[in-house]
Protein backbone atom coordinates (compact mmCIF):
# COMPACT_ATOMS: atom_id res chain seq x y z
CA UNK A 1 0.00 0.00 0.00
CA UNK A 2 2.67 2.42 0.39
CA UNK A 3 4.18 1.81 -2.47
CA UNK A 4 1.37 2.85 -4.24
CA UNK A 5 1.21 5.68 -2.84
CA UNK A 6 4.67 6.73 -3.78
CA UNK A 7 4.45 6.24 -7.13
CA UNK A 8 1.39 7.98 -7.57
CA UNK A 9 3.28 11.19 -6.05
CA UNK A 10 5.95 10.46 -7.97
CA UNK A 11 3.89 11.02 -10.99
CA UNK A 12 2.14 14.54 -10.26
CA UNK A 13 3.25 17.02 -12.28
CA UNK A 14 5.35 19.51 -10.76
CA UNK A 15 4.15 22.85 -9.60
CA UNK A 16 5.24 25.50 -11.22
CA UNK A 17 7.64 27.63 -10.00
CA UNK A 18 7.78 31.71 -10.16
CA UNK A 19 10.39 31.03 -12.59
CA UNK A 20 8.12 29.02 -15.11
CA UNK A 21 5.51 31.28 -15.06
CA UNK A 22 7.91 34.26 -16.00
CA UNK A 23 9.14 32.03 -19.07
CA UNK A 24 5.33 31.49 -20.09
CA UNK A 25 4.57 35.25 -19.58
CA UNK A 26 7.13 36.47 -21.73
CA UNK A 27 7.02 33.90 -24.64
CA UNK A 28 3.36 34.98 -24.34
CA UNK A 29 4.24 38.47 -24.38
CA UNK A 30 6.95 38.27 -27.19
CA UNK A 31 4.30 36.30 -29.51
CA UNK A 32 2.18 39.26 -28.89
CA UNK A 33 5.06 41.53 -29.94
CA UNK A 34 5.96 40.01 -33.01
CA UNK A 35 1.78 40.07 -34.08
CA UNK A 36 1.55 43.72 -33.52
CA UNK A 37 4.99 44.42 -35.33
CA UNK A 38 3.65 42.82 -38.03
CA UNK A 39 0.39 44.89 -38.35
CA UNK A 40 1.94 48.10 -37.38
CA UNK A 41 4.44 46.97 -40.76
CA UNK A 42 1.41 46.39 -42.70
CA UNK A 43 -0.29 49.81 -41.55
CA UNK A 44 3.19 51.75 -41.49
CA UNK A 45 4.07 50.54 -45.09
CA UNK A 46 0.20 51.92 -46.12
CA UNK A 47 0.74 55.64 -44.26
CA UNK A 48 4.48 55.79 -45.34
CA UNK A 49 3.94 55.32 -48.88
CA UNK A 50 0.96 57.79 -48.95
CA UNK A 51 2.86 60.03 -46.76
CA UNK A 52 6.09 59.83 -49.58
CA UNK A 53 3.51 61.22 -51.99
CA UNK A 54 2.21 63.95 -50.00
CA UNK A 55 5.36 65.54 -49.00
CA UNK A 56 7.23 65.34 -52.02
CA UNK A 57 4.42 65.12 -55.31
CA UNK A 58 6.12 68.30 -56.12
CA UNK A 59 9.59 66.97 -57.05
CA UNK A 60 7.97 63.48 -58.18
CA UNK A 61 5.74 65.79 -60.69
CA UNK A 62 2.62 62.83 -60.32
CA UNK A 63 -0.05 65.31 -60.41
CA UNK A 64 -0.90 65.34 -64.04
CA UNK A 65 -4.53 67.00 -63.57
CA UNK A 66 -6.07 69.61 -61.18
CA UNK A 67 -9.06 68.99 -58.96
CA UNK A 68 -12.47 69.54 -61.01
CA UNK A 69 -14.56 72.10 -59.63
CA UNK A 70 -18.27 73.61 -60.34
CA UNK A 71 -20.10 76.21 -58.91
CA UNK A 72 -24.15 76.10 -58.71
CA UNK A 73 -26.75 78.44 -57.45
CA UNK A 74 -29.97 77.01 -56.03
CA UNK A 75 -33.50 78.75 -54.64
CA UNK A 76 -33.32 78.45 -50.74
CA UNK A 77 -36.86 76.86 -49.26
CA UNK A 78 -38.40 78.95 -46.28
CA UNK A 79 -37.49 76.01 -44.13
CA UNK A 80 -34.19 75.56 -44.59
CA UNK A 81 -33.74 79.74 -44.02
CA UNK A 82 -34.57 78.75 -39.66
CA UNK A 83 -31.28 77.98 -38.78
CA UNK A 84 -27.53 76.48 -40.51
CA UNK A 85 -28.81 72.67 -39.05
CA UNK A 86 -31.76 73.22 -41.38
CA UNK A 87 -29.52 74.62 -44.03
CA UNK A 88 -27.51 71.61 -43.77
CA UNK A 89 -30.18 69.04 -43.45
CA UNK A 90 -31.54 70.63 -46.59
CA UNK A 91 -28.54 70.69 -48.49
CA UNK A 92 -27.83 67.23 -47.70
CA UNK A 93 -31.25 65.59 -48.75
CA UNK A 94 -31.41 67.96 -51.93
CA UNK A 95 -27.63 67.25 -53.31
CA UNK A 96 -27.90 63.45 -52.40
CA UNK A 97 -24.47 63.77 -50.04
CA UNK A 98 -23.42 60.90 -48.20
CA UNK A 99 -21.71 62.80 -45.23
CA UNK A 100 -23.06 64.61 -42.81
CA UNK A 101 -22.57 68.49 -42.71
CA UNK A 102 -20.26 70.82 -40.99
CA UNK A 103 -21.54 73.88 -40.10
CA UNK A 104 -19.66 77.23 -39.32
CA UNK A 105 -21.70 80.23 -38.74
CA UNK A 106 -20.71 83.64 -38.31
CA UNK A 107 -22.31 86.47 -36.76
CA UNK A 108 -23.60 89.68 -38.59
CA UNK A 109 -21.32 92.46 -38.08
CA UNK A 110 -20.91 96.44 -39.14
CA UNK A 111 -17.96 96.66 -41.35
CA UNK A 112 -16.11 99.52 -42.62
CA UNK A 113 -16.12 99.85 -46.42
CA UNK A 114 -15.53 102.75 -48.90
CA UNK A 115 -15.23 105.59 -45.94
CA UNK A 116 -18.96 103.79 -44.80
CA UNK A 117 -20.64 101.69 -42.31
CA UNK A 118 -21.87 98.47 -43.40
CA UNK A 119 -24.04 95.72 -41.68
CA UNK A 120 -23.03 92.60 -43.07
CA UNK A 121 -25.23 90.04 -42.52
CA UNK A 122 -25.01 86.91 -40.82
CA UNK A 123 -22.96 83.91 -43.27
CA UNK A 124 -23.26 80.01 -42.95
CA UNK A 125 -20.27 77.74 -44.01
CA UNK A 126 -22.00 74.03 -44.95
CA UNK A 127 -19.27 71.76 -45.97
CA UNK A 128 -19.60 68.20 -47.07
CA UNK A 129 -16.16 66.73 -46.88
CA UNK A 130 -15.01 63.25 -48.00
CA UNK A 131 -11.57 61.89 -49.08
CA UNK A 132 -12.97 62.07 -52.97
CA UNK A 133 -14.64 65.62 -53.10
CA UNK A 134 -15.73 68.71 -50.91
CA UNK A 135 -19.04 70.71 -51.25
CA UNK A 136 -18.79 74.14 -49.56
CA UNK A 137 -22.52 75.79 -50.20
CA UNK A 138 -22.25 79.63 -48.83
CA UNK A 139 -25.36 81.11 -47.73
CA UNK A 140 -26.02 85.25 -46.76
CA UNK A 141 -29.34 84.66 -44.19
CA UNK A 142 -32.09 87.13 -46.07
CA UNK A 143 -30.41 85.79 -49.52
CA UNK A 144 -33.04 83.38 -51.50
CA UNK A 145 -30.16 82.09 -53.01
CA UNK A 146 -27.39 79.60 -51.99
CA UNK A 147 -23.90 79.06 -53.73
CA UNK A 148 -22.49 75.32 -53.43
CA UNK A 149 -19.41 74.54 -55.34
CA UNK A 150 -18.27 70.70 -55.42
CA UNK A 151 -14.22 70.52 -56.22
CA UNK A 152 -13.73 66.67 -57.13
CA UNK A 153 -9.97 65.66 -56.12
CA UNK A 154 -7.45 64.04 -58.17
CA UNK A 155 -6.29 60.55 -57.42
CA UNK A 156 -3.64 61.93 -55.57
CA UNK A 157 -5.38 64.37 -53.50
CA UNK A 158 -7.91 61.54 -52.85
CA UNK A 159 -4.54 59.29 -51.41
CA UNK A 160 -3.32 62.57 -49.52
CA UNK A 161 -6.77 62.77 -47.72
CA UNK A 162 -6.84 59.14 -46.81
CA UNK A 163 -3.27 59.77 -45.54
CA UNK A 164 -4.85 62.60 -43.02
CA UNK A 165 -8.09 61.06 -42.29
CA UNK A 166 -9.99 64.24 -43.92
CA UNK A 167 -12.87 63.38 -44.80
CA UNK A 168 -12.89 59.66 -44.27
CA UNK A 169 -15.14 57.50 -41.90
CA UNK A 170 -15.66 56.63 -38.80
CA UNK A 171 -13.93 53.07 -39.34
CA UNK A 172 -10.77 54.90 -41.54
CA UNK A 173 -10.20 57.03 -38.60
CA UNK A 174 -10.17 53.93 -36.19
CA UNK A 175 -8.09 52.11 -38.35
CA UNK A 176 -5.67 55.12 -38.62
CA UNK A 177 -5.35 55.11 -35.16
CA UNK A 178 -4.66 51.50 -34.61
CA UNK A 179 -1.30 52.58 -36.11
CA UNK A 180 -0.97 54.67 -32.69
CA UNK A 181 -2.40 52.09 -30.14
CA UNK A 182 0.18 49.26 -31.94
CA UNK A 183 2.87 51.15 -31.32
CA UNK A 184 2.36 51.89 -27.60
CA UNK A 185 1.73 48.36 -26.81
CA UNK A 186 5.12 47.75 -29.19
CA UNK A 187 6.86 50.08 -26.74
CA UNK A 188 5.67 48.61 -23.52
CA UNK A 189 6.02 45.07 -24.70
CA UNK A 190 9.48 45.94 -26.24
CA UNK A 191 10.74 47.31 -22.95
CA UNK A 192 9.30 44.56 -20.94
CA UNK A 193 11.00 41.91 -23.31
CA UNK A 194 14.40 44.05 -22.90
CA UNK A 195 13.66 43.87 -18.81
CA UNK A 196 12.82 40.30 -18.83
CA UNK A 197 10.72 41.25 -16.21
CA UNK A 198 14.02 41.65 -13.68
CA UNK A 199 13.90 44.01 -11.05
CA UNK A 200 16.79 46.21 -11.35
CA UNK A 201 16.83 46.47 -15.55
CA UNK A 202 12.99 47.64 -15.05
CA UNK A 203 14.05 50.24 -12.30
CA UNK A 204 16.40 51.39 -14.67
CA UNK A 205 14.26 51.35 -17.83
CA UNK A 206 11.41 53.42 -15.88
CA UNK A 207 14.17 56.09 -14.84
CA UNK A 208 15.57 56.07 -18.28
CA UNK A 209 12.11 56.70 -19.81
CA UNK A 210 11.03 59.22 -17.35
CA UNK A 211 14.07 61.00 -17.95
CA UNK A 212 13.44 60.83 -21.30
CA UNK A 213 10.36 62.53 -20.76
CA UNK A 214 11.23 65.14 -18.55
CA UNK A 215 13.55 66.54 -21.23
CA UNK A 216 10.94 66.16 -23.83
CA UNK A 217 8.42 68.09 -21.67
CA UNK A 218 10.68 71.15 -20.16
CA UNK A 219 12.09 71.14 -24.09
CA UNK A 220 8.42 72.12 -25.25
CA UNK A 221 7.92 73.92 -22.34
CA UNK A 222 10.94 76.18 -22.85
CA UNK A 223 9.82 76.13 -26.56
CA UNK A 224 6.48 78.02 -26.11
CA UNK A 225 7.32 79.70 -23.34
CA UNK A 226 9.85 81.65 -25.44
Amino acid sequence: MTSTITHRAKSLPPKPTSRSRRSSFLKWLRDIHGWLGLWGAVLGLLFGVTGIIHNHRTVLKIELEKPTASQIQMAVPETAKKSPEAMGIWLRDALSMDREPRLKKENAETVSWNGMDVIQPEHWDIRFVAPQYKVVADYWVGSNMVTVKRTDETWVGTIDNFHRANGANVGWVLLADSIGGSMILLSITGVLLWTELNRRKTIGAIIFIASIAGMIFIGFKTMFAG
